[in-house]
C-alpha cells in the first residue's frame, strides 16, 4: 500500500485534507480528514465510505465529493449542490 501526495481541500470555510492510498496494482482509495472551519468540531477522519477505485482520478473526485457533503450535512443543506 502506498499512500499518494495529500492535497489540501477547502470548502465553504472548512479546510480537509485529501489523500489517496494505492492498494493494488490499479486500486486507489479515497481519504479525507476534516481539519477546521466548522464551530465545535476538532479534526476528524471521514469515515472510508467508497470501495477502491480503479483509477487515482476517480479516487480524488470522490474525496472532494465526500468532503461536500460532509459540510451539506452539517450546515443543514444535506442535499448537497456539485
Amino acid at each position: 500500500m502506498t499512500l499518494m501526495d495529500d492535497r489540501s481541500f477547502r470548502y465553504r470555510d472548512c479546510e480537509f485534507l485529501l489523500s489517496v492510498e494505492r492498494t493494488g496494482q490499479d486500486l486507489f482509495l479515497p481519504h479525507v480528514l476534516y481539519r477546521s472551519g466548522l464551530p465545535n468540531l476538532e479534526q476528524q477522519a471521514l469515515p472510508v465510505d467508497a470501495d477502491p477505485y480503479a483509477s487515482s482520478e476517480e479516487a480524488w473526485r470522490h474525496c472532494e465529493q465526500q468532503a461536500v457533503r460532509w459540510v451539506h450535512d452539517r450546515t443543514g443543506d444535506g442535499q448537497g449542490r456539485f
